[in-house]
């Protein structure tokens, strides 16, 4: 008998799925276990498996496309099989942003719907004012190919570039340079949002515009924990990073700082016992926050070894939801790209997060003299509903000691 493969809920806050990639064809034979797609999620892209032995019989949300949870992603039964008339029965299921209460005593019933699935493309602009169609991955392809899209004939609906197109371009001897246009004539490229960016707006516009933010900053004399991560590094085949320096002295400040360590949930304050410090990682998409769970516990060592695996999974977009979830602090460090100072908005339900700078050499003063030093700036965003300004800056001050005396979080 056939079986209906539904888009899953991959994550809490999952609404829609984009097929990245099939593994599988119509006709293939499919075992349990067997890889079956790519889901683009509104936080990762993750992999999914067949649940069922069969025939992969129908393919309900080609590459490239999106639907609503639920709906139907593929049915896998016996050769042969008909399946018109399951395909026939089963609703669409709606996509809804939010949950909307009734007066009704009884359950709404099931209304069919034939809301087309909707399609990912990127609008290029052409050299002569018109607009190409183009798929994600097609226009990946093409910018990694050095591929002028205006050259490529399209053969998806409505003359839509993609893979293939890319796949079978053979370039012309007078083709124009890439992304070239005449002197003075505007253009532009538009994309729509991905699942993660539509993710990042809602959760933060929420955020920044339901709680009541304010910002602390601090600066921070480097000078001992450059000199500590110089002797770590050359001492042994460990490797660590200042991140992972800040990491460990976050959490174990957090210790001393339990009302710092807090969640905004229906008004009310959960002070957590536990320490998982997410950290923000930028990938092509927007910004993942990984969670390295019980930091206060764990060295310099193996919070570096985490923090690098969890990087290499987001580059690689083999997060999965139970890596970004139950963080109870975050930090968002930018020293690597020269920023010297900046403010996070809080990611909910956290009631704080960390922004790191870089690490500056600049005239400090030292008892009473003017002399060379290695500052870095942190700013403390926080939740006013949950964290006042004086319990945040005895936070920075403990953070402070720990970062400008190394040998505090060693013994």
């Amino acid at each position: 008998m056939a079986e209906i493969v539904r888009m899953p809920k991959l994550s809490d806050t999952m609404i829609e799925g984009v097929v990245a990639e099939w593994h599988k064809k119509v006709g293939d034979t499919i075992s349990e276990g067997d890889l079956l797609a790519d889901i683009e999620t509104d936080k990762a892209t993750m992999e999914f498996e067949s649940f069922y032995d069969g025939i992969l019989l129908h393919i309900g949300v080609e590459k490239g496309a999106g639907a609503p949870v639920n709906s139907i992603l593929a049915v896998i039964g016996e050769k042969g099989e008909d399946i018109k008339a399951i395909l026939a029965d089963v609703p669409t299921p709606e996509v809804k942003e939010e949950v909307v209460a009734t007066k009704a005593a009884t359950p709404t019933p099931v209304v069919e719907t034939t809301k087309p699935l909707i399609t990912e493309t990127v609008t290029v602009e052409n050299t002569d004012g018109s607009r190409l169609f183009v798929s994600p991955l097609a226009k990946k392809m093409a910018e990694e190919r050095n591929i002028n899209l205006s050259m490529v004939k399209g053969s998806g609906d409505n003359g839509r570039i993609v893979k293939r197109d890319i796949d079978n371009y053979v370039p012309a001897s007078n083709s124009a340079p890439v992304f070239s246009a005449p002197v003075g004539v505007e253009s532009y490229t538009e994309e729509p949002f991905s699942q993660m960016r539509k993710a990042i707006a809602r959760t933060l516009a929420a955020s920044k515009y339901s709680a009541p933010h304010f910002y602390l900053k601090m600066e921070i004399d480097m000078d001992n924990a450059i000199a500590a991560r110089k002797t770590i590094n050359a001492k042994g085949d460990v490797k660590i990073s200042f991140n992972d320096m800040v990491v460990k002295a976050v959490a174990n400040a957090l210790r001393k700082h339990p009302k710092i360590n807090v969640d905004y949930i229906d008004n009310t304050i959960r002070y957590n016992n536990h320490i998982h410090i997410g950290v923000a990682v930028a990938v092509p998409d927007g910004l993942v926050v990984p969670v390295i769970k019980f930091a206060d516990s764990k060295g310099f060592a193996q919070i570096g070894a985490e923090v690098k695996e969890m990087v290499i999974k987001a580059k690689t977009k083999k997060l999965m939801p139970e890596d970004m979830q139950g963080g109870t602090f975050a930090i968002s460090n930018l020293g690597m790209f020269g920023i010297e100072d900046f403010t996070s908005i809080v990611n909910p339900p956290n009631g704080c997060i960390l922004s790191v700078g870089g690490i500056k050499q600049t005239p400090v003063v030292k008892n009473g003299e003017i002399v060379p030093g290695n500052v870095m700036k942190l700013s403390l965003s926080c939740d006013h509903r949950v964290v006042d300004g004086a319990t945040g800056s005895e936070f920075l001050q403990t953070l402070k000691a720990y970062l400008e005396n190394p040998v505090m979080m060693i013994v």
